[in-house]
């Protein structure tokens, strides 16, 4: 499973932004999807998480600022971020919980990460 992340910049506190997370493979089965983030000497920490059900689970830090959302037709996630804030700067990461089919059975799961987008918020 290849995850590719898009959507990070510079933006002025206040503002707002839309990470997408694009999760590609030959067949394979998400489980639980959601974004992390690592600030510079930090350690990388959950944001937020949606299943597949579509529950989800947000960071205090970000409950009502950050909407993560996904598709699961075309494998896609989302994390609307407004009202952006200083120390929301750091990169952030997609990643996906899932299983792969090969040769006649599944297996898994599996954690995968993206390469990760900056978001930079200036004050």
């Amino acid at each position: 499973v290849q995850l590719v992340e898009t959507g990070g910049g510079l933006v002025q506190a206040g503002g707002s932004l839309r990470l997408s997370c694009a999760a590609s493979g030959s067949i394979f089965s998400i489980n639980i999807m959601g974004w992390y983030r690592q600030a510079p000497g930090k350690q990388r920490e959950l944001v937020a998480a949606v299943t597949s059900g579509g529950s989800t689970n947000y960071a205090d830090s970000v409950k009502g600022r950050f909407t993560i959302s996904r598709d699961n037709v075309k494998n896609m996630m989302y994390l609307q971020m407004n009202s952006l804030k200083p120390e929301d700067t750091a990169v952030y990461y997609c990643n996906v919980n899932a299983t792969y089919y090969r040769t006649g059975r599944w297996r898994g799961p599996y954690d995968y990460w993206g390469q990760g987008t900056q978001v930079t918020v200036s004050s």
